[in-house]
């Protein structure tokens, strides 16, 4: 977890949904019901202006900012941007220990909107998608942090932004299907977990509240997610479960 996610929502609805400043410059992915590993994604930060020799102008208020990532976080320090593609999750409960982690995560966090994210549950030898969405469609947000990484044999080039999803144990039904789920950010924290400024965020990587994990719907959904090369909206349509559960009642779809 999490290896696979939904985000469709327009960047223009995001920029008004976030405060933000659009910096996408007319790059940004198009909606993907299949976002897989070294894709484009969309990212909320936020940052103080720098002057012109790109150094901090800390007395200015800091901005916030829709920008344009690619999923896989690779440290400033990576000499092959290869190792991305290993660092698409980052443990909360570790992340300030590790060198990929630390330094992002006490400066450069952000915000990654979805409309959910997929799991799979071992059912026997094989394994059973499932869509954990908001019931009330609003934009689920799963806490990140992000680094730039400059080529260090090209001087020239453009830095690549990436960035990974902080993951905490999973809460409440969520466990029932895998151990381990993104860390989903309330909209009171989001101000917080964004600050450049706050160095102590040790209450924010707690696990999300129960009420925060009841308002989602835990939606089994056809195997055909499996496949990255697969994606459209009926990847998110509500399948049959694989098995037969006693708490069945925790997947069922809101009514209507």
């Amino acid at each position: 977890m999490c290896g696979r996610y939904a985000a469709t929502k327009n960047p223009a609805k995001l920029v008004q949904e976030f405060e933000a400043a659009d910096e996408t410059g007319g790059h940004a992915p198009s909606p993907d019901h299949n976002v897989a590993p070294t894709k484009k994604v969309l990212a909320v930060v936020q940052r103080h202006p720098r002057d012109a020799d790109g150094q901090v102008i800390q007395d200015e208020p800091s901005v916030r900012t829709l920008r344009v990532m690619r999923w896989g976080l690779v440290p400033f320090w990576a000499k092959d941007p290869s190792v991305g593609n290993r660092m698409i999750n980052t443990r909360s409960e570790t992340a300030h220990e590790k060198p990929a982690f630390r330094k992002a995560l006490a400066r450069k966090r952000c915000l990654l909107p979805a409309d959910g994210w997929f799991e799979w549950r071992r059912n026997g030898k094989e394994k059973e998608p499932f869509f954990m969405t908001p019931r009330d469609e609003s934009t689920l947000v799963m806490a990140g942090i992000w680094e730039s990484w400059r080529d260090p044999e090209d001087a020239d080039a453009a830095p690549l932004i990436t960035c990974s999803v902080l993951t905490t144990d999973a809460v409440g039904p969520i466990a029932d299907i895998h151990h381990r789920m993104p860390l989903l950010l309330a909209k009171d924290n989001w101000a917080s977990w964004l600050d450049p400024d706050r160095e102590e965020i040790g209450e924010l990587l707690a696990p999300p509240s129960a009420e925060l994990v009841d308002g989602l719907e835990l939606r089994p959904v056809s195997s055909r997610v499996n496949n990255v090369r697969n994606n459209g909206p009926e990847l998110l349509d509500r399948a049959e479960p694989a098995t037969n559960l006693d708490e069945a009642a925790l997947f069922d779809a809101p009514s209507k």
